[in-house]
């Protein structure tokens, strides 16, 4: 398929699929894509980055789902696990663990309460909790930045600045990265 898309006929179709696809979770640079069809087309150097930034941007609204999906299935599983549990309701239907039940009857708990997540999710909650969605600004970085897209939308990030941010991100990269590597090359 890639070869396919790398022909030169097939153009900014070619460009868009790449750029949506590597911003997903999939281990995809769309760069070198870019950047052949700059080489071989250098007149199409806007049209390409717009092309390249809505795909990826795309891409990145596709993770953040995903992430958000994600959140949903963790829920669902740990309201499954609390109900085996026996844990109990209160009065406005929010689940009350166990072990506090155990703890306001004067016995003690039968294990200490999980926490979600772990190191990363504190430090990504830390920096998404004092950045908001302009933390994806960072969208646009090697390895870190498709799961940025994906914690975004785990953590609820409002949608919309979410998807400006992204797209403001990875603009400048693209503007950068191919402007850069064409004036060398």
């Amino acid at each position: 398929m890639l070869s396919i898309l790398s022909l030169p006929t097939v153009g900014l179709p070619g460009v868009f699929v790449v750029a949506l696809v590597s911003a997903t979770l999939l281990p995809l640079g769309s760069e070198p894509v870019v950047i052949a069809y700059l080489k071989i087309a250098p007149d199409m150097f806007w049209p390409t980055i717009m092309v390249a930034t809505i795909g990826n941007t795309i891409g990145g609204v596709i993770t953040y789902y995903m992430g958000r999906a994600a959140k949903v299935g963790y829920e669902k599983i740990q309201h499954k696990k609390a109900l085996a549990a026996g844990e109990i309701t209160d009065e406005t239907g929010l689940a009350i663990a166990a072990e506090e039940k155990y703890l306001s009857e004067g016995d003690a708990p039968s294990a200490a309460p999980k926490k979600e997540g772990g190191r990363w999710h504190d430090k990504m909650t830390y920096y998404f909790e004092r950045f908001g969605p302009a933390a994806l600004l960072f969208s646009w970085l090697p390895v870190v930045g498709d799961p940025l897209c994906g914690v975004a939308g785990w953590m609820r990030l409002p949608l919309i600045p979410s998807i400006i941010f992204m797209a403001i991100g990875k603009f400048l990269r693209y503007l950068l990265m191919t402007s850069a590597v064409l004036w060398i090359w």
